[in-house]
């Protein structure tokens, strides 16, 4: 009986020794503090280690646009701004450009006018302040203005710049990092009104249901990264096709962040392969 109880507790501590001591499994959601299930909110990852250096600060440079920043009422009671870069004659067609997490700065205004551009100056182009006019290239401020942000708010300011827009608008959405959910979620809050969605790597929206609701098919840019990892883009892919609706992806072999000529993990080769998608994605939207 002795010898029963002694090999029940040996084999016991055996076993919890490989439990403790078994490899852990790369889980892209492993290292983040949650008490429910991943979301699909990209401020889940800023406490998480590592996270913060996928984003160096940006290299400053110097930016003079043909735009200019406009006011817009939203919904909630508040006032908006983005910077606006208005089409060259009448046109009902816009293009909602989503700030990565630094939040609206010159690269981000470049970049809308560089699409503007490549879109024949057709396309009304606005990109949208989401954090009401903060601002910074340090990733740990950065960070704390991302988690702090209300998704209320953010909603708000889609849904005044969609009222801006006009209820006769053709709106496609592009963004980046934090920006590249909002293109998405952009895409749904805007329902019938929405002719596209490019996310460059953006966590993305994986409610079966809510997907059933996009108005488009969807064109995803993504980096070889841990958060926003290969198995959460396949599981994105899969809830897209329960949902009915198409995506057209790639998975870069680039950092998180590689499409940001001001980073300095700048990628200039995944970087414009990734842009000739996205400007031929967005001339069949807006039928160029």
């Amino acid at each position: 009986m002795y010898k029963a109880i002694f090999s029940i507790l040996l084999l016991s501590g055996f076993g919890f020794f490989f439990l403790e001591n078994k490899p852990e499994s790369i889980d892209p959601f492993a290292s983040i503090t949650v008490c429910h299930t991943p979301s699909d909110d990209m401020a889940q990852f800023v406490n998480a280690p590592g996270f913060a250096s996928f984003h160096p600060s940006p290299v400053e440079f110097e930016f003079i646009g043909k735009g200019e920043m406009t006011d817009f009422p939203t919904p909630d009671g508040g006032t908006a701004k983005g910077y606006l870069i208005k089409a060259n004659g009448p046109s009902n067609q816009w293009l909602f450009v989503y700030q990565e997490w630094w939040g609206l700065n010159d690269h981000i205004k470049q970049q809308a006018e560089v699409f503007y551009d490549d879109l024949g100056g057709k396309v009304n182009v606005i990109a949208l302040d989401m954090y009401d006019g903060k601002v910074t290239s340090n990733p740990q401020e950065a960070g704390q203005f991302m988690q702090s942000v209300k998704e209320e708010r953010l909603e708000s300011i889609v849904a005044g710049a969609k009222n801006l827009a006009g209820t006769n608008a053709k709106i496609a959405n592009v963004g980046w990092c934090f920006g590249g959910s909002w293109s998405l979620k952009s895409a749904l809050l805007n329902g019938n009104q929405t002719i596209g969605s490019v996310m460059y790597y953006g966590m993305p929206v994986r409610d079966v249901e809510k997907l059933k609701t996009l108005n488009s098919d969807v064109l995803g840019l993504f980096a070889t990264e841990q958060y926003i990892s290969e198995e959460v883009i396949k599981d994105f892919a899969d809830k897209m096709n329960q949902a009915g609706k198409k995506l057209t992806y790639k998975i870069f072999p680039a950092v998180h962040g590689f499409s940001n000529p001001s980073n300095p993990k700048y990628d200039e080769a995944a970087s414009k392969e990734a842009y000739g998608m996205a400007i031929e994605y967005l001339r069949e939207k807006f039928g160029e």
